[in-house]
């Protein structure tokens, strides 16, 4: 086992500002999502209580909200040890073969963006989730003979963010599929409160509240938020993180009291500046953002729509009333005609 896996497991390892000593080691410790660690806590106890190994568990959402945590405390819940690596490392069969064969009974084995596995491997993945067995080709032609090993019971931990782009047999042979939602505010700031703790941070409570309105709902921007106001603290402030020190570190970075950044309000200003609020194709967008497609799919309109900024229709991409007054310009008159009539229809 690498030594990044070993800090990963160890609660007294890591300890400082690693990521890995932020990440909370058991359910009861980890914040938010409750729904899914209700249902999580039962499952492995049933499991335990078996002497199975948990049933395979496909986790998918946006990043950062904690599919890499949810592994980890799977594996030291269950007893076993966390094998990590990502869909694009495992390039060859062989790449899988090993590491499915250095498996310990009630291991649990997490394949982050498994959407992006490549085919031949995920063939070769279908009879280790089934029957925890891997079978290798060896040699060529009429040589060729097919040699089946046994697998221990282990866990499959697969995390994506684009649940769509798993094939349907994979996608099927996970017994346990949940999603992981965004994060509210006081959730966010109980993260915050923890992570200080964690880094001997004095931090105030409006200063947890602050980082939490503007971390979009994901608890890796809150900790990396966190890192940065104690950066401005240690450097600008004196004694404890209070919410002004909070406010101006923020700032500093570009974000405000929404949580929108600078590459959020340019997306704005570009649809309503030079597309009169839209509808504007993605295409298009990214074209005058000088900016990837899925980049301004995956990163920045998830938060823009659930801010109420952003809305997708079938023309194209469309500025809200509210986008407009973010930017304090006055819509023109036949938006304004149709909002009304919209929101007439609906009363």
């Amino acid at each position: 086992m690498t030594e990044e896996i070993k800090r990963f497991l160890d609660p007294s390892g890591g300890a400082g500002e690693d990521d890995t000593s932020l990440r909370p080691l058991s359910l009861g410790e980890f914040v938010g999502q409750d729904k899914l660690k209700e249902k999580l806590s039962i499952f492995i106890q049933a499991a335990r209580q078996r002497g199975e190994s948990l049933d395979h568990c496909l986790f998918y959402g946006p990043p950062g909200l904690g599919k890499t945590t949810l592994a980890s405390i799977i594996a030291r819940e269950m007893g076993g040890q966390l094998r990590v690596t990502t869909g694009p490392a495992l390039e060859k069969t062989g790449d899988l073969a090993a590491i499915l064969s250095n498996l310990e009974p009630n291991d649990v084995l997490f394949i982050d963006e498994i959407h992006r596995l490549p085919s031949n491997v995920e063939e070769i993945l279908y009879p280790g989730m089934e029957d925890f067995s891997l079978h290798i080709i060896v040699g060529k032609g009429p040589l060729a003979n097919n040699i089946c090993l046994t697998l221990p019971k282990f866990t499959l931990v697969g995390a994506t963010t684009r649940l769509g782009l798993l094939t349907s047999p994979l996608r099927a042979r996970f017994g346990i599929v949940e999603q992981l939602s965004l994060y509210d505010e006081t959730e966010l700031a109980g993260i915050v409160a923890r992570g200080a703790k964690v880094l001997g941070i004095t931090l105030q409570k409006e200063a947890a509240v602050e980082i939490a309105r503007r971390s979009r709902g994901t608890p890796r921007v809150a900790l990396r938020l966190l890192r940065r106001v104690r950066d401005v603290s240690e450097v600008r402030g004196n004694g404890p993180v209070d919410g002004a020190v909070a406010i101006t570190a923020l700032e500093m970075l570009g974000l405000d009291s929404n949580g929108l950044d600078e590459g959020d309000r340019r997306i704005l200003r570009i649809i309503v500046d030079l597309f009169d609020g839209g509808p504007v194709g993605l295409s298009t967008l990214g074209a005058a953002l000088n900016e990837e497609v899925q980049t301004i799919e995956d990163i920045y309109e998830p938060y823009l729509i659930q801010k109420g900024f952003l809305e997708r229709t079938p023309r194209g991409r469309k500025a809200t009333r509210n986008a407009w007054l973010y930017l304090g310009k006055t819509p023109p008159a036949e938006k304004m005609e149709q909002w009304q009539l919209q929101f007439s229809e609906e009363e």
